[in-house]
């Protein structure tokens, strides 16, 4: 279909992250996480029609017609592959597009903290990789499975949603698995999976209780899980887990991942200075002390952990965003537009260091 072929191969050229398509607007392109109105021609219904009957597979055409939207990956001759949200506007056909680099990216080509090469070695527990939409978590869970890939010996089984990066076996053996073509849902998915003789076991999204249990049952019989979900720090996360179970039922859960947990990575994308983006990275590690911190209940004191933890490993959004600052990979200005706290940061350049959260900690 040339009209898509062209706007695809467009946005390839002009290096966008994601296209985003609409009725009678010129598609949009975002670049370095900023949102462009492209140079393309507008398009109108008749157009949008023909790219969803072009695009959307056939054995998702009814989930469309009966749910009014649909996620799967598409491949583009000489542009790529793809994953795309389509759904409907007022009726009308819009989508949603992300590029998915042919090559899996490195720690280093990412700009993550190199202790993230640890955290992806060890042997069991959750590892979370937290963040908004459109915060790179995908990429960063796929740079995980290729350090482990490369290093390690190990069965990998993932289940998609759909299939972003594409891996080959390395050192490792691994299995992709797509919602929709390999299984029918997470659920099903995850119900088996244990059967399968996994090492590592990479779940693109924890989504509801289901999908929680069976990463702690995981985790319990001596497998590594990796998975995302979507919150905006790591506390957040904490909280976002519990809020799977009824009220009766969460100190339970709080124990358990107290007992399996083992790091959420959470990241927010800052523009740099060479008009890229980089991740502002906060990392929670289940050290001894975050884990009495998780069994007496005391979930809002965890960012204070993260705050004095940094000779375990762990940092805060503030701590990872003033390195950025200190380093000139991103300017002051928006360090302060994504930082948890621009005060203490900005305190925190001019030299002044509180221990607040020592004391608070101590108590």
């Amino acid at each position: 279909m040339s009209i898509l072929s062209d706007l695809l191969h467009l946005a390839v050229e002009q290096k966008a992250s994601d296209i985003h398509i609409k009725l009678d607007r010129s598609p949009f392109f975002r670049k370095s996480g900023e949102l462009i109105e492209s140079e393309y021609e507008s398009l109108g219904m008749d157009a949008l029609k023909l790219i969803a009957d072009h695009i959307i597979p056939e054995r998702q055409r009814k989930d469309f017609d009966e749910g009014k939207e649909v996620d799967f990956s598409f491949f583009e001759e000489g542009a790529g592959r793809f994953r795309v949200n389509a759904f409907l506007a007022q009726g009308i056909p819009t989508f949603a597009m992300r590029h998915v680099q042919d090559s899996i990216p490195d720690f280093e080509g990412l700009h993550l903290p190199l202790q993230l090469k640890e955290l992806a070695l060890t042997p069991r527990g959750i590892i979370i990789v937290s963040g908004t939409t459109g915060s790179g978590k995908s990429t960063t869970l796929a740079a995980m499975i290729q350090h482990i890939n490369q290093k390690t010996s190990s069965r990998i089984i993932t289940i998609e949603d759909p299939i972003e990066y594409l891996f080959h076996d390395e050192l490792s053996v691994i299995t992709q698995r797509e919602v929709g073509i390999d299984t029918l849902d997470f659920h099903a998915g995850l119900r088996y999976i244990l059967r399968q003789d996994p090492d590592v076991i990479m779940v693109g999204e924890m989504r509801d209780r289901m999908g929680f249990t069976t990463a702690l049952s995981a985790a319990e019989t001596g497998h590594l899980v990796l998975t995302t979900l979507h919150a905006g720090n790591a506390s957040q996360a904490l909280y976002r887990m519990l809020e799977f179970f009824p009220a009766g039922e969460h100190d339970r859960a709080r124990m358990a991942l107290a007992g399996n947990l083992h790091a959420i990575i959470c990241q927010r994308l800052i523009q740099s200075t060479d008009e890229s983006v980089v991740p502002g990275v906060e990392i929670l590690i289940n050290t001894p002390t975050v884990r009495k911190l998780l069994e007496k209940d005391k979930l809002d004191v965890i960012s204070s952990a993260i705050e004095t933890g940094g000779g375990d490993g762990m940092q805060s959004f503030n701590q990872s965003i003033y390195k950025l600052i200190k380093s000139g990979t991103i300017t002051e200005e928006a360090g302060m537009h994504h930082a948890t706290n621009p005060q203490a940061l900005k305190m925190n350049l001019k030299g002044i260091m509180l221990d607040e959260d020592k004391r608070i900690l101590a108590t």
